[in-house]
């Protein structure tokens, strides 16, 4: 099986190790194709004003100076010697749940990959809410990614589907197990842009990122999280609201 990894962390991001090693138990022909630099919140964004540079740093080790969305491109048209069996995307330092996939440079690599109609699966690791980071961020990750990842190599998908997962901030002996959920509700009306002024006195803002308000239904990603165990979310790529066809139509005849 021939599979190629790519993140929005970046090209020396610890997750990227992380996901290598995940990857590394199914397979030996593994390709690398990430971004120079942190692309974190860069969404599903494509490179079109400015020249993208690719850079190779092994055999199958490529970085490119775009974003998540470029990397793969790049991946599949540039570097590969052939189409990937697989795109996994990750592990990225943080959680993309919720509506948060929106802004997610992860999970866009990923819904490139099934653009191409490739499986492809988005992982991230989520993070203690003190935001401190050591040798065990990625233990849970690290433990379960290849329990997680082998059923979703035999499932069928249909076409323009992919898969998020994200892993709780726990100890990987302490995570309850899997679920299979659907994706949760953020409250982002109480989210912030703080203000401040740089050594020359101009004015710059900054995004909050306090946490913000979640809606735990049930059978979510957040639950899930919530409660310790891993959320594991098809994702499709069709966004039409279907049943607000009808009464459009009625105020188009």
């Amino acid at each position: 099986m021939k599979i190629l990894l790519t993140n929005d962390d970046g090209i020396r991001a610890p997750g990227l190790e992380v996901l290598e090693a995940i990857a590394a138990e199914f397979s030996d022909d593994i390709w690398i194709c990430a971004p120079d630099e942190e692309q974190s919140g860069m969404g599903h964004a494509l490179t079109l004003t400015r020249p993208v540079r690719l850079r190779q740093h092994d055999e199958r080790r490529f970085s490119v100076t775009g974003t998540p969305t470029d990397s793969v491109t790049m991946g599949l048209r540039q570097v590969m010697d052939g189409p990937p069996d697989l795109i996994l995307s990750g592990v990225n330092r943080g959680a993309n749940l919720a509506d948060d996939i929106t802004y997610s440079g992860t999970v866009s690599a990923a819904i490139e990959g099934a653009l191409a109609g490739i499986r492809s699966i988005a992982m991230s690791q989520v993070i203690a809410r003190d935001g401190a980071a050591d040798a065990d961020t990625f233990d849970a990750a690290r433990r379960w990614g290849a329990k997680v990842l082998q059923p979703l190599l035999d499932t069928p998908l249909p076409a323009r589907t992919l898969v998020n997962v994200n892993f709780p901030a726990l100890p990987s002996a302490e995570v309850k197990g899997i679920r299979a959920v659907r994706q949760g509700f953020h409250d982002y009306s109480r989210g912030t842009v703080v203000e401040g002024r740089d050594p020359r006195g101009f004015t710059y803002y900054w995004f909050g990122l306090q946490a913000i308000e979640h809606t735990l239904d049930h059978g979510t990603d957040l639950e899930a999280i919530d409660e310790g165990y891993i959320a594991v979310t098809p994702l499709q790529l069709d966004l039409t609201h279907h049943a607000s066809l009808g009464e459009l139509g009625e105020r188009f005849a």
